[in-house]
């Protein structure tokens, strides 16, 4: 009986999640083609309460905690584990005070509404996995964006989603080149669990009825610290909530 309920919920969301991205592609082209960036930004960060909150259509519970109360004057590095394509609404919605900008692989800035268009236009780094040297200077240029404009960053070091919900091993090399750009920004590790019980066999069937929740936890200041001693921190951190 499960199994049918998730199929049809599954289908409902879906049907929803495709007209809001269709929609708001539209609104996104015209508004930053008349406004510009900023209000462009509005816009995105409505894209994402639209499909964090359609999560309701499947029966799930969601959920943000934020155990300290970050900076908005400063840049943030926040470093999260990865468990399913729905991260990345979550984290835009509830620190959107913080203009996250992604790091993202560069196929998913062709043919997808919306979700394209934003990654093209909204200075996220578009990296090429298979070129190291390219990808290190795209994730340059976003460092040095967010630092200039006081924007952040949002980086998930494991590379690929987690299929188990378990934390792998983090990667230091993105983190430490948006630090070589962005030396003073504040690294912000965000927990996330439950997306990957949500989202378990790719975008079709979801499994309804699912808790998901994203917490940010206590911030780490960079100065003094080797790169792979705060990437470790924010992973233990990240492990205590996941795993804990």
């Amino acid at each position: 009986m499960k199994t049918v309920i998730d199929y049809i919920l599954s289908v409902v969301y879906l049907v929803y999640f495709g007209l809001v991205l269709v929609v708001f592609h539209g609104i996104q082209w015209v508004v930053y083609t008349l406004f510009g960036s900023d209000a462009h930004q509005k816009t995105v960060e409505w894209l994402n309460f639209f499909l964090v909150h359609g999560w309701w259509l499947t029966g799930s519970t969601f959920k943000a905690t934020k155990t300290v109360e970050l900076p908005t004057d400063r840049s943030i590095i926040f470093i999260a584990n990865h468990q399913s394509m729905f991260d990345i609404p979550g984290i835009i919605w509830y620190w959107k005070k913080h203009t996250p900008k992604f790091v993202a692989k560069k196929e998913l800035a062709k043919g997808i509404p919306s979700i394209s268009y934003n990654l093209r236009i909204a200075n996220a780094a578009l990296i090429d996995r298979k070129d190291g040297k390219s990808a290190v200077v795209e994730i340059a240029k976003l460092g040095k964006h967010i630092c200039e404009n006081t924007f952040s960053a949002a980086i998930f070091p494991e590379g690929t989603r987690s299929r188990t919900g378990k934390v792998k091993e983090f990667h230091v090399g993105g983190v430490a080149t948006l630090l070589k750009r962005c030396p003073n920004a504040l690294i912000v590790p965000i927990a996330i669990e439950g997306t990957q019980k949500f989202n378990p066999k790719g975008i079709f069937p979801l499994s309804s009825f699912s808790k998901m929740r994203f917490t940010s936890l206590e911030p780490i200041e960079p100065q003094g610290k080797k790169v792979d001693e705060i990437v470790n921190e924010a992973r233990a951190q990240i492990i205590k909530i996941v795993e804990g």
